[in-house]
């Protein structure tokens, strides 16, 4: 038949299957990623049972994997079809989503959409490219404590991510990528972890050690931490460059315009109020990629507190029973935390509000027979 891709098929109506979306291309240009990683340790001893740690941490990541839109509309060329004396009468103009509508003149030129370099038979497409980085830097504090009936470890971080995309489903702007960079999604800036296990003194309240006495244990993992940051979306298309979701990026390069203000984030989330200042936020000026950063205030943070009491009791020389009681949630906190807790897609009815929870108190029971 010799149907090749310069002597296609007449049969085929192609028209059918232009505009051709959400085709990624990866670059041949494109480099190997790689990160840096370097720290600074302190320790000191502390007793013969304590030992307190102070660090610095670092990482760089270069040459990491982004989607760009490569085919974006060009805002300039849409403005000047905005308007209903700038094309034919009775055709429509350029605005929103219509990179790749066909326009005509007022004065009978045909523009095939707005859409460049690859041109009409192309809509929104995006490159794999390596031209992405990141960094973190963190000051590490820790405590570890071993005792005969005690072992505690304690830990503090003080921590900021930064970065172009979180992931590939986050495209870059293709014509400022310098606009995208924004705090990681999962960065957490404040973080701190305690766990422990002490063995009761019942021998001692009892004034006597038998296996009913000993072995009792009480463990936990406290958490309190800063939330993470909301991460704002728009996919109104205002920028008019057509970065909309295709099947690939999950959201627009397009970010909200912000107006000064304070945020006065909520801090009690269980009010039902929104959680920041959403009057802040709006529709960015037509042809512009919106002036809020994607991600730059935290959202709610956690202060979790899960624990366990235990009894071990020999039943024979060989044969053990250890019964366990843990709960998760003891205290029954509402936790609205969570990278996706607080609702930042400008438009939506829920905007601003906090849309989801960590579960509830969970109490579960076991015994283990061992022989």
């Amino acid at each position: 038949m010799n149907i090749t891709r310069t002597n296609p098929d007449s049969n085929i109506d192609w028209s059918g299957y232009v505009p051709i979306s959400g085709i990624p291309a990866y670059l041949s240009s494109n480099k190997i990623p790689y990160s840096e990683q370097y720290m600074f340790s302190l320790q000191r001893q502390i007793g013969k049972n304590t030992l307190v740690s102070a660090n610095y941490a670092g990482n760089e990541g270069h040459h990491l994997l982004v989607l760009m839109e490569n085919n974006p509309g060009n805002p300039a060329l849409c403005l000047s079809l905005s308007q209903p004396n700038a094309v034919a009468s009775g055709t429509v103009t350029c605005g929103p989503f219509g990179e790749d509508t066909v326009y005509t003149t007022a004065s009978g030129q045909t523009v095939n959409g707005t859409r460049g370099p690859l041109g009409p038979n192309f809509g929104s497409n995006a490159n794999q490219a390596t031209i992405g980085n990141s960094n973190y830097n963190a000051l590490q504090l820790s405590v570890r404590h071993t005792s005969r009936r005690l072992q505690m470890f304690a830990s503090y971080t003080y921590g900021k991510s930064l970065d172009y995309s979180s992931n590939l489903g986050e495209a870059v702007n293709p014509t400022n990528m310098a606009l995208s960079h924004a705090l990681s999604s999962f960065d957490i800036k404040h973080n701190f972890v305690v766990s422990y296990d002490y063995e009761l003194p019942v021998d001692r309240l009892f004034h006597g050690a038998n296996r009913w006495t000993k072995d009792w244990q009480v463990s936990g993992i406290t958490h309190l931490s800063t939330g993470f940051p909301v991460t704002m979306v728009n996919n109104s298309d205002y920028s008019l460059l057509g970065t909309n979701p295709n099947g690939v990026n999950n959201s627009a390069v397009d970010e909200p315009e912000l107006a000064p203000g304070p945020l006065n984030l909520n801090s009690n989330p269980r009010n039902g109020s929104p959680y920041f200042n959403t009057s802040l936020f709006s529709l960015q000026p037509l042809g512009t990629p919106g002036n809020s950063p994607r991600r730059f205030f935290y959202g709610p943070g956690s202060e979790n507190f899960d624990m366990a009491l235990s009894k071990k009791v020999s039943l024979t020389e060989s044969v053990g029973l250890l019964v366990r009681l843990e709960a998760f949630n003891v205290f029954n906190h509402a936790q609205f935390f969570g990278p996706l807790s607080v609702n930042g897609i400008l438009g939506s009815s829920s905007f601003g509000d906090v849309a989801s929870a960590a579960p509830p108190r969970i109490l579960q029971a076991g015994v283990k027979l061992t022989f």
